[in-house]
């Protein structure tokens, strides 16, 4: 399973720890990883994999949680789904 986690929000201290305490606690691996500030706002970009398969709404629900704690929006995507919209 390989999946694409974006993150977005007002910037502070601490989002990604949050995002990688996280994702490892739900069983995924951080493959690949870019933030940027972009003025005062956060954008976070990560790749992450499974070799099980998981539950989506699972893992979307835990992750928009997070989201609403750190007041970020916190968005999971299958890889599949993620390249399919981008090949139109």
């Amino acid at each position: 399973m390989k999946a694409i986690i974006t993150v977005v929000g007002k910037d502070k201290s601490g989002i990604v720890a949050a995002v990688s305490t996280k994702v490892a606690e739900l069983g995924l691996n951080i493959d690949d990883i870019t933030q940027t500030i972009l003025d005062e706002y956060f954008t976070m970009m990560a790749v992450v994999s499974s070799d099980e398969k998981k539950d989506f709404s699972y893992l979307r629900a835990q992750l928009e949680a997070l989201g609403e704690e750190l007041q970020v929006k916190i968005n999971i995507q299958s890889s599949a789904i993620f390249d399919a919209m981008h090949n139109v």
